[in-house]
């Protein structure tokens, strides 16, 4: 017997025209759906998260690169491994951008359909009333004296919050759309703040600075330590404002549990907001910076400069000047600090140094700080002569001693006290302590768009967990001896569905609006399926 080929539209198939696989676009749209779906985005936002920790936990250059560079010298071969990963600039490296990229776009591929989807469904009608509403979670019936059309008049009254629609001999209601439109809020507003989030990395700058008390700082680019200017932001139009740090005041406790933790950071500041502009002051604490034309100023830590002068050997003096010292730790506050003098004749000075504040002497003879204020402050100096290699770029922070010669150590100088250069080529002095402060400038114009983003989000999420998305039918039909029969169900869509207490109130108050003084009250007949249980059905 002869048989016909399989025809494709017969079978609801279709023929490979590719030869096999899904072809480029069947794979370009898989992936499309794979990286929009909702899993896909709550891996992305975990792997965010996840990349943040290193973040939080290593120094960042963004925060302090005097962290940053003490951590490097305490961990020298580590902090290669470091570099190479971007663990240092851990919000500005690839892979986090990468990852932040794929979220922004999972989201946007997520949230607007669903977006659409849900305004389609708000100005839909409600869903018509089912065929057998007693098999609905919540049901009730009863049968009433007044006519169908009163009865579902009245029961549009009843429902007046909720949104009803009639259906034949039914009223079918719904409310609690405020449930998905918070989830799309919260997702819309999660997806603004990413954009605000990205906007002002692109068009602002954060910049880091150290100022010695009693100096000052201008808000150009060669007066930071360290800045970061956003992929647009024009560095040659930055604010033209200035800071004088007048007085710092930093108090510790003395408690012996919490002995040497920082109690209190306190800068008496003034600033300017541009030339000509009027001297303003300003209290600068921990968390509550100084707003001048736009960028905010915060207060990240502080340090001691001690302050050396340094006469050659002519006994002329050719160095007076409060030197930045990098603490190790924020319990002892011992610091370490490079000294340079090239202004000493044929060759230049350089010192790296030890600076005390609470200098102490251990049993075995060791020199220590105890305690963070400068009580008993003492310093160190280990000297060398040769070429200080100024005329290249270095960090003040670092000392260059490969093409320079040794000199002996200094002894432990105090306050006044001076270290005799051998040869006769000079003297240092230790001349006093200072302090400084570290301080962040940040600009960024998004903060206000991101913070509405943020209220939004959390608006958008106490809707999702608070409001309960209910269904309600009602329906009314003639029982053919002058009465009518009343059949009312509901239907919660959340975990706590099975409350019907509301449903109760409703059938209650529909029960009251159909009240008749000649044939009494009716008697609604509650009744709720086996697999759900009773609240307070009676008959």
């Amino acid at each position: 017997m002869a048989t016909r080929p399989l025809d494709p539209t017969q079978t609801g198939t279709s023929p490979d025209r590719s030869g096999g696989g899904l072809g480029l676009s069947g794979w370009a749209r898989w992936a499309w759906r794979t990286l929009t779906s909702m899993r896909t985005a709550l891996i992305l936002l975990f792997l965010l998260a996840l990349g943040a920790i290193p973040g939080s936990i290593l120094p960042q250059n963004v925060v302090s690169m005097d962290q940053v560079n003490a951590y490097r010298q305490d961990n020298p071969e580590l902090s290669v491994w470091l570099d190479r990963l971007y663990l240092f600039d851990v919000f500005a490296s690839p892979w986090y951008g990468a990852v932040y990229l794929l979220l922004f776009v999972s989201l946007a591929g997520c949230v607007v359909p669903r977006a659409l989807v849900h305004a389609r469904a708000v100005r839909a009608r409600p869903v018509p009333t089912p065929r057998n509403l007693g098999r609905m979670p919540y049901s009730a019936r009863f049968t009433t004296s007044a006519p169908p059309e009163i009865v579902l008049a009245r029961a549009r009254r009843v429902l007046r919050r909720y949104r009803a629609d009639r259906h034949g001999d039914s009223l079918s209601a719904e409310t609690g759309y405020l449930r998905e439109a918070g989830n799309v809020l919260f997702h819309v507003a999660l997806l603004g703040l990413l954009v605000c989030l990205a906007a002002g990395a692109f068009f602002g700058y954060r910049g880091n600075m150290l100022i010695v008390e009693g100096d000052g700082f201008a808000n150009t680019l060669p007066s930071y330590d360290a800045i970061y200017p956003g992929f647009w932001t024009d560095t040659d139009d930055m604010a033209p404002f200035t800071l004088h740090l007048r007085e710092f005041e930093a108090a510790f406790i003395e408690d012996e549990r919490r002995r040497g933790q920082a109690a209190s950071f306190v800068a008496d500041m003034t600033y300017t907001e541009g030339p000509g502009e009027p001297e303003r002051t300003h209290r600068l604490e921990v968390n509550h910076p100084i707003d001048v034309s736009g960028v905010q100023v915060y207060l990240l830590g502080h340090g001691y400069a001690p302050v050396f002068e340094v006469r050659n050997a002519d006994g002329d003096l050719v160095f007076d000047r409060a030197v930045p010292f990098l603490s190790r730790d924020t319990v002892s506050y011992t610091s370490d600090g490079v000294v340079k003098v090239p202004d000493t004749g044929a060759e230049g000075l350089g010192f790296s140094g030890v600076f005390l504040p609470s200098a102490k002497e251990t049993p075995d003879g060791a020199l220590v700080s105890d305690f963070p204020a400068p009580r008993n402050p003492r310093v160190t100096l280990e000297g060398y002569r040769g070429d200080l290699g100024m005329d290249e770029a270095q960090s003040v922070y670092r000392l260059d001693t490969s093409r320079m010669a040794p000199i002996e150590e200094s002894p432990v100088l105090a306050v006044g006290d001076s270290w005799e250069l051998p040869d006769g080529s000079g003297t240092v002095t230790f001349a006093g302590v200072r302090d400084y402060v570290a301080l962040q400038s940040n600009r960024d114009a998004a903060r206000l768009p991101a913070l509405t983003s943020a209220v939004a989000a959390v608006a958008g999420l106490l809707a999702t967990l608070f409001v309960r998305p209910r269904r309600v039918w009602v329906r009314a039909v003639a029982d053919g001896v002058g009465g009518t029969r009343v059949e009312l169900a509901g239907l919660g869509k959340t975990e706590a569905a099975g409350d019907n207490a509301e449903f109760h109130e409703i059938t209650r108050r529909l029960v009251a609006h159909l009240e008749h003084p000649k044939n009494g009250t009716p008697h609604p007949v509650l009744s709720t399926p086996d697999r759900h249980p009773r609240e307070g059905s009676d008959r």
